[in-house]
Order: C-alpha cells, then structure tokens, then sequence
C-alpha cells in the first residue's frame, strides 16, 4: 500500500543487476516495481562493487520534493550500511522517501525513521572499528620498524571531491562515494576555498 507521501509525490523505481546475463533477475525486480506502482523507473546492470552508478544518480536527481524511491531488495540499492546511510541523507535533502519491498522498510513511517538511525549507528560504530584497526596496525607497524607511512589517497581525490561538493552532494554522499573519509572531505573543501578568501581579503 502506497504510503502517506507517494499520494502527494511519485512512486519511482530502481533497479540493479550485477551482470547483461541476469535478465530474468531485472525483469522480476522491473515487474515487482511496476506493481507496487511506479511510474517511472531507471534501471542498470553492472556490477555492485563499481564506483560509479550512472542510472541510480539520475534517480536520485529526477526524485522531487515528496516523491518515494522504491527498490525490491537492499543489496539492489546500496553496496554496504555505511553506503546506505548517504544515499537517505541525500534523499532526506531533498525530501524524498525510500521504500525497500523485501524487509517492508519505509522512511516515511515511525519504524523506518527507527531504522534509519540504528544503520546510521552500526555505520559509525563499523568505522570507530576500521580506525582503530588501523591506529593498532600502525603502531605495531613502527614498533617493528615497518611502517613507511601510506600513499595520501584522498589528497588524489581533491578534484572529484570538489566537483562533487559543486553538484550538491553532502559530505557524506561524497565520503561514501569515493571511499574516503569524512574528515579528508572536509578538510579538502576547507584548503580549496583558503586561497579564494586570502584573495578576497586582497581586495
């Protein structure tokens, strides 16, 4: 049953095959969307372990004010919890809700809103978890006289970061995105618009 805001905004649908072959996968998730009443529907078939997701971010960016995001399965959707979590902070921007017909998850109920906070708290916790793995590694790493530094991955990114930041993507829609953190954007975007206010301060 369409939720509270689907009867104000549009009911789109995504869906997401990892390979051409699965046909018969696409056109049960196709199926499946169209009966839960759908009116439009961008669909692609590559895998979930690719960066970038062309038809999903036309998605995300034809979705209006009110309008409901349904995809049949969470995995068609995201590609971790941390994924996840930015692409409902970029719907929730923009006031789009998100449904996912397998587990009968819906933004836009009490239960949902629920749900969304706890992802959001395992997604933080699993990164609390990697940085502390990391700091362990290091240190051990020095203590053997091992550690050599790592290569500034993110520093490499600044350009796409940038470019992101310009088409109205939060931080953590960027982070997510380029596998970096949330920080190294921040801290990016602070160093990109330093010079631009020096030069006003010349002015």
């Amino acid at each position: 049953m369409p939720s509270a805001s689907s009867s104000q905004g549009q009911l789109i649908g995504y869906a997401r095959t990892s390979t051409t072959d699965q046909k018969a996968g696409l056109e049960a998730q196709l199926r499946d969307l169209h009966q839960a009443g759908c009116a439009k529907v961008f669909h692609e078939q590559l895998s979930s372990v690719t960066t970038k997701r062309p038809e999903l971010e036309r998605c995300i960016d034809y979705a209006r004010e009110g309008d409901t995001l349904i995809v049949t399965r969470l995995d068609r959707l995201a590609r971790s919890v941390a994924d996840l979590v930015a692409i409902t902070e970029r719907l929730r921007d923009k006031a789009v809700g998100l449904r996912i017909l397998a587990i009968n998850f819906d933004t836009d109920s009490p239960t949902g809103k629920l749900m969304l906070n706890l992802l959001g708290s395992i997604a933080e916790f699993e990164r609390e978890l990697m940085l502390e793995r990391q700091r362990e590694g290091i240190a051990k790493a020095k203590a053997e006289g091992k550690y050599k530094g790592r290569a500034p991955t993110a520093r490499r990114k600044s350009k796409d970061v940038i470019r992101l930041r310009s088409e109205g993507k939060t931080a953590d829609a960027i982070a997510a995105e380029l596998g970096i953190g949330r920080a190294s954007v921040f801290r990016i975007l602070r160093d990109a618009t330093a010079p631009e206010a020096t030069e006003r301060a010349r002015e």
